[in-house]
């Protein structure tokens, strides 16, 4: 389904917009696992999903036409394996500077792939490869973005929405076209090798950046200060003048409401 509202490039020009599917990321695995030709830049929109997934199987909540459930299908086969943890530095840069425009500079990325305004989730980031070789032939960019629902499940005590932040409504695909955008744009500088700006930002806008703060790890709770993320995307904390480095789910942000 052609959208002439995405002013991009690649990204968005082929949107595929479903009623109802258990996740986006699944739907554009099996459409390739089943040999369907889709080009790079496809985006897979749900206006309900009824199995979406964060990173480590965290189940996502999402009330059916309020949000932004959607995958971009992309093709980084200029990236080595190693480099892997750079696409998702640009996809957190091209979703950031979208809801900066839209909500402000409380909007922040979350280490390793949670978008937070303040202390309250407001959305989520789940990349999947498939790897050919040494190379990356294909990435799903699985993104979860809570924009018109206003009662959330206890399950998810700090979520927010772009509603309670704003006040108002605000169109959905509008903003998904605006995502899109930035994502392609940070894509494109990534592509040309252009990569230390969007560390820059990356870093720049990252929650609970060079801040003390209280963390838990290894069942052992102390306060540490982030400095950096690793080219592999390890987390970097200073801890009583010692630098550690963490992996995705070994340290937990103890944050208001205490919840990873």
């Amino acid at each position: 389904m052609q959208n002439n509202t995405f002013s991009g490039l690649f990204v968005g020009q082929n949107l595929v917009i479903l009623t109802e599917v258990d996740s986006t990321n699944n739907f554009l695995k099996q459409s390739l696992a089943n040999s369907t030709p889709l080009t790079e830049g496809t985006v897979i929109m749900a206006e309900s999903q009824f199995a979406g997934r964060g990173q480590q199987q965290n189940r996502w909540h999402s009330e059916p036409g309020k949000n932004l459930t959607f995958s971009i299908l992309l093709k980084p086969s200029f990236l080595a394996i190693a480099q892997q943890f750079n696409l998702n530095v640009a996809i957190s840069v091209g979703i950031i500077k979208a809801l900066q425009k839209l909500l402000g500079h409380a909007v922040k990325t979350k280490w390793p792939n949670d978008i937070y305004f303040d202390d309250n989730k407001l959305g989520g980031v789940l990349i999947e490869n498939m790897v050919q070789g040494s190379q990356i032939k294909n990435s799903i960019i699985g993104i979860g973005l809570n924009v018109n629902q206003d009662v959330f499940s206890p399950d998810a005590p700090n979520a927010t929405s772009v509603k309670q932040i704003l006040h108002r409504d605000y169109d959905l695909k509008a903003l998904l076209a605006e995502i899109c955008g930035e994502i392609e744009a940070a894509y494109l500088m990534l592509r040309a090798g252009n990569f230390e700006p969007l560390k820059s930002f990356y870093l720049g806008n990252l929650y609970w950046l060079n801040q003390l703060r209280p963390f838990k790890a290894n069942d052992e709770v102390f306060n540490g200060t982030i400095e950096n993320v690793s080219p592999t995307g390890q987390i970097t904390v200073r801890v009583d003048g010692e630098l550690r480095l963490y992996n995705f789910k070994e340290i937990e942000f103890l944050n208001k409401h205490n919840t990873q």
